[in-house]
């Protein structure tokens, strides 16, 4: 008998109807003699609608109460689910995050796991029960509800995997896998049968959002298999693993676009030296992420820092920037809106010298101009101006020959 871990996210769950689909997937698995944990999100577009009922009533609620607010999303899920399960026939049982043994540290909205207790959950599995589990949601130490930001539910399923040595952890979406591309707005993408686990990683953190990064951090670092199915047919979908064979030799086997990413600039009378350090780790402070990064000295002109982040966190870093212009020692500070980031990722680009002059050349002759760059060893990532995502990563797939073949 084999522990097999069942994410489904909102869209898998979003009505009844879904959720009587999704009881019946569960219900063949454990027929076939498997132990279930099943993880949930909240149903279709909950959570968006309980963040503008509190949007009402303040522009600016606290953090603990959206916690408190936002939580109760995934409990319902979990509860209709239980029912539907009881009334097939099988033994289910609902737990919230802390009834599962889900701590976390206490930064309300975004909280990382500390550790996960799963005695609970394996006697639970030892009665021969279906465990269902509220994801993205836990408890700190000292008894606080706290949500584990956007894709919260990818990392508990994972979480859970790991504290209960699953088989395999299975993240049901409404999509039959991982692509080349978002085929929404790139037509051409295509389904990838495995992928490792450091290029999902960079496609995550990218923009992809078929898995929250944690989620595949947390699968990387336990060795969890980990696999992305449709909701909807019986197909393997992607799998990911530590390593695989390049397919069809590509060099690049994604490309991943963000919209909505603001570029920071900040000036200085005197190269800022030590003040650099204190920038990120002021921001790092307040749980502000940074992601790519440009200074530039020069003679006979002011130094200056940019660093680009989301738009959702761009009142938040001016208030933190602001709060602590002296101790930082910069003069002035600028931001430019309307900006997205389009990435290319593969684990061959380590062995293939001049793929970042084949993707700048592309978006030159699509006449898109790059205002930052980022490398790393298996990724590309370029700030355009956003009218131009879309264009460029449809040039960009073209160019490093992933399309339909």
């Amino acid at each position: 008998m084999s522990k097999i871990v069942m994410k489904f996210g909102g869209t898998s769950i979003a009505t009844t109807d879904k959720i009587k689909h999704v009881a019946t997937r569960i219900s063949k698995e454990k027929a076939a003699g498997h132990e279930i944990v099943v993880v949930v999100s909240a149903m279709g577009k909950t959570t968006d609608e309980l963040v503008r009922l509190a949007n009402e009533i303040s522009e600016n609620p606290s953090k603990r109460e959206m916690d408190m607010l936002l939580s109760t999303g995934e409990q319902v899920t979990m509860a209709l689910l239980a029912i539907q399960l009881n009334q097939l026939g099988h033994e289910a049982i609902s737990l919230t995050g802390w009834q599962a043994g889900l701590q976390t540290d206490l930064v309300h909205r975004n909280a990382r796991i500390e550790k996960l207790d799963a005695k609970n959950i394996l006697n639970l599995l030892s009665d021969n029960k279906i465990v269902i589990v509220a994801g993205f949601q836990g408890v700190s130490a000292d008894g606080q509800i706290t949500t584990l930001g956007r894709g919260g539910s990818d990392t508990t399923a994972v979480a859970i995997a790991a504290s209960i040595e699953a088989d395999v952890c299975d993240v049901y979406t409404d999509v039959d896998g991982i692509y080349t591309s978002d085929p929404r707005f790139v037509p051409t993408a295509r389904k990838l049968d495995e992928l490792e686990y450091d290029e999902m990683l960079e496609l995550a953190n990218l923009g992809a959002g078929v898995l929250s990064p944690r989620a595949v951090e947390f699968a990387k670092n336990h060795k969890i298999p980990l696999r992305v199915r449709s909701s909807y047919n019986e197909g393997i979908g992607t799998v990911l693993k530590g390593e695989v064979d390049l397919e069809n030799n590509l060099v690049v086997r994604g490309v991943a676009f963000e919209a909505d990413i603001v570029r920071l600039t900040m000036e200085y009378e005197v190269p800022f030296n030590d003040s650099l350090a204190k920038i990120f780790t002021t921001l790092a402070a307040n749980h502000i992420n940074v992601d790519i990064i440009v200074q530039s000295i020069v003679d006979g002109k002011k130094p200056t820092v940019s660093f680009s982040i989301k738009k959702e966190w761009l009142a938040e870093t001016i208030t933190v920037l602001e709060s602590n212009k002296e101790a930082l020692g910069f003069t002035f500070a600028d931001f430019e809106v309307g900006l997205a980031k389009v990435s290319i990722v593969g684990s061959g680009m380590v062995s293939n010298p001049g793929v970042a002059a084949q993707m700048f050349d592309r978006l030159q002759k699509e006449s898109i101009p790059v205002k930052m760059v980022s490398t790393s060893e298996i990724k590309v990532s370029v700030v355009i101006p956003q009218d131009d995502m879309i264009r460029a990563a449809n040039a960009l797939h073209d160019e490093f020959g992933l399309a339909l073949v």
